[in-house]
């Protein structure tokens, strides 16, 4: 697929970006975006950071605001899109995979990690929402990943298990299951109905108008950004937790970044209270969980810089 742009942000005077891609480890193209600040020496070797997009979201919007500063702050910084969805290949388009997801941050790691002007032992990884679970998977099994960063995580296993009785988890099974009776007798696997652009109004639910103003709005509106996968893809993870093995990320350290409003709060303050030192919890002043995707006069980059720099020694 032919990339078109669409970024939601001004490139920075100070980096340059570069349209890359590479194959993970199931032979899916990748497509990424590589930041370097404009000073780069190729001679020098340089600490590297990953960005996972949220869920749903491309590396045009927020991982590519990440990518830029971070750049901008030192590091060889790389957002790419997740498998079957923006410009990254796999087919069908817009299936959901806590393990194609995880392996797109590893890969991240196999390109990033063999280019001559990166330190191999200072990659670290930055997740938003989605992804920060995704990221936190990964470097469960990833030690080439030394300090990972989770931005207003969601755990999208937990997401999609949490608050059901037996009953209720046999019924959406079942469901689930006649599901693709129906996607295998299609022509295409059924989306979730509701997806970008979002309609909202004065009567939506306030986390409906949060995401709303962002993928909906000229805010944050990428045509690969429509916010659904495959229904099926939820079956994946109600049977694959994602953070079953986070203690045995220590002694590596994890910062999680939240909104102090954020709804999605309960997700990294429970993630931290399972995960061994080092660890820290940084909450951003009133904000919620989608102003962390977008908003550089509140993202706290200086943190995530001296974080990153201080752990990858």
């Amino acid at each position: 697929m032919p990339q078109t742009g669409n970024y939601i942000f001004e490139l920075s005077n100070k980096v340059t970006r570069k349209s890359v891609s590479y194959k993970n480890r199931y032979g899916i193209t990748i497509s990424a975006d590589l930041y370097i600040e404009k000073d780069f020496d190729e001679n020098k070797k340089y600490p590297a950071v990953i960005i996972g997009a949220p869920y749903g979201g491309v590396k045009e919007q927020g991982p590519g605001i990440y990518a830029q500063n971070m750049a901008e702050r030192g590091f060889v910084a790389l957002a790419f899109d997740p498998s079957f969805n923006g410009y990254s290949g796999g087919s069908p388009r817009h299936v959901s995979s806590p393990d194609f997801f995880v392996e797109d941050f590893s890969a991240a790691v196999d390109y990033i990690g063999t280019r001559t002007f990166v330190d191999r032992n200072k990659i670290g990884a930055i997740g938003i929402c989605g992804s920060g679970g995704f990221a936190l998977s990964a470097a469960q099994v990833d030690r080439r990943i030394k300090a990972i960063a989770a931005i207003s995580m969601y755990d999208i296993s937990r997401l999609n298990s949490d608050s059901m009785t037996n009953e209720e988890r046999n019924a959406r099974l079942d469901a689930l299951n006649e599901q693709r009776y129906i996607d295998f007798e299609g022509d295409f696997p059924v989306l979730s109905q509701r997806g970008a652009p979002i309609g909202f109004d004065d009567t939506t639910d306030p986390i409906g108008i949060e995401f709303g103003e962002f993928y909906s709005t000229p805010r944050g509106y990428h045509p690969n950004s429509i916010t659904q996968f495959t229904v099926t893809s939820s079956m994946s993870f109600m049977n694959f937790p994602l953070l079953t093995y986070i203690k045995t990320i220590s002694p590596r350290p994890i910062l999680f970044i939240v909104g102090e409003n954020a709804h999605s709060r309960y997700f990294s303050e429970d993630a931290l209270k399972e995960a061994l030192e080092p660890k820290e919890l940084y909450v951003v002043p009133n904000s919620n969980h989608v102003d962390l995707y977008d908003k550089t006069d509140i993202i706290p980059f200086e943190k995530l810089g001296s974080f990153f720099t201080d752990s990858m020694k």
